[in-house]
């Protein structure tokens, strides 16, 4: 690295560094003062809200990192320009395009700080915190549905290959991946009704079984039509035969770590996670463009860090004239939540009107780095 680009990552990291803390904090003081609501209830006393806070933290500095980027690259500019220590360096010989190799050169440690935090250290850190409330309340996980988290699963079971089909409702998905009040109703491959399934609780037996206690298997088997009667598909008749069992092995595809999907939003999981959720939709045809969407913006999302530090490059040419430092570091304040502002309502746009998610995902990084680049060509030539 050169001289000059040591001088530039020094004060862009140490700016950055100050930036990131000072938003992270702001945000810590919003969050706690929006968990105070729930202490009190339960053993959730004042100590856990602030832990469950801390938790979120480094989802807090996922999420800040690229305008943080933004904000510290252009405070350390429109320093420059103040000083003109930037006219120094383009009259030493220093070009522009050599100025954004070095910016982008600069922005690669941050892009892998974002790549890991947002891959083992957030979702990690936010299952947990999700735990530690819903261990200080007694409550469980569940959906806006009052009888819980519906789930399909698909495989196939029997000995002839005849594929299973079951729509598993779950009252109760508890922090430590146990489930309560499981209802499961099993259809053949002729999508008929063949057997329901109730179970007090279960618990996840690798690989691929749950231990289900507390059983009421109810088997329904075709009656066949009398003698000389048609036999009318729309109105079936069977015979139940019900057992009760204190523990049933149930195989299936389903595992915790589908089910603990449902105690952070897709956008606070790992790719890894969003991965195999998707396959688990796809594998029960099931609709995938939300996730599909939140996995595509996962893998992209870093690199909107170059962007924002492409955007920052243009406030080096503009002297102290045409604005204090307050107000160019107050316009990236304003460029970078816009693009956070974009980035979000494009990819809700992007789900309800089934776009491509790669397409969803790029498209605001793409207008903000063809803005900055735009930007730059003028600020060049001016």
């Amino acid at each position: 690295m050169r001289i000059y680009e040591r001088y530039f990552a020094r004060q862009i990291y140490l700016t950055f560094v100050f930036i990131l803390f000072a938003f992270s904090g702001l945000f810590f003081f919003f969050d706690l003062i929006n968990e105070l609501n729930t202490v009190g209830h339960g053993n959730y006393k004042f100590q856990y809200a602030v832990l469950r806070v801390a938790l979120q933290t480094p989802s807090r500095f996922y999420e800040i990192i690229p305008v943080a980027a933004l904000i510290s690259a252009i405070y350390v500019f429109a320093q420059m320009a103040a000083n003109s220590e930037y006219t120094i360096f383009r009259v030493s010989g220093l070009a522009t395009n050599q100025s954004l190799r070095s910016l982008l050169k600069i922005g690669i440690p941050l892009v892998i700080v974002t790549y890991l935090i947002g891959e083992v250290v957030g979702p990690y850190t936010d299952q947990l915190s999700e735990r530690v409330r819903l261990e200080a309340l007694g409550s469980s996980v569940s959906t806006n549905f009052q009888s819980g988290v519906w789930v399909k699963d698909t495989l196939t079971e029997r000995a002839d290959g005849e594929q299973v089909t079951r729509f598993v409702n779950v009252g109760e998905l508890r922090p430590d991946a146990t489930i309560s009040n499981v209802r499961i109703y099993e259809f053949d491959s002729k999508f008929r009704l063949s057997n329901v399934r109730i179970a007090q609780s279960g618990r996840y037996q690798p690989p691929g079984h749950w231990l289900l206690t507390g059983v009421t298997d109810t088997q329904l088997i075709d009656v066949p039509p009398a003698p000389g009667t048609p036999a009318d598909a729309l109105n079936p008749v069977y015979r139940a035969k019900q057992v009760t069992l204190p523990e049933y092995s149930l195989r299936s595809e389903l595992t915790p770590q589908i089910l603990s999907v449902l105690l952070v939003s897709p956008d606070r999981m790992s790719m890894f996670n969003l991965f195999r959720y998707i396959q688990h939709l796809t594998e029960n045809h099931q609709d995938t463009q939300r996730y599909e969407i939140a996995l595509w913006r996962k893998l992209l999302y870093p690199f909107a860090v170059f962007v924002m530090l492409v955007l920052s490059l243009p406030f080096a040419y503009l002297h102290t004239r045409a604005g204090v430092v307050g107000m160019k570091v107050f316009g990236g304040i304003m460029l970078g939540m816009s693009f956070q502002l974009f980035n979000t309502l494009f990819s809700h746009i992007g789900t309800l009107n089934t776009w491509p998610a790669p397409l969803t995902a790029a498209t605001p990084g793409l207008v903000y780095l063809v803005l900055g680049l735009v930007g730059l060509k003028w600020v060049d030539r001016h």
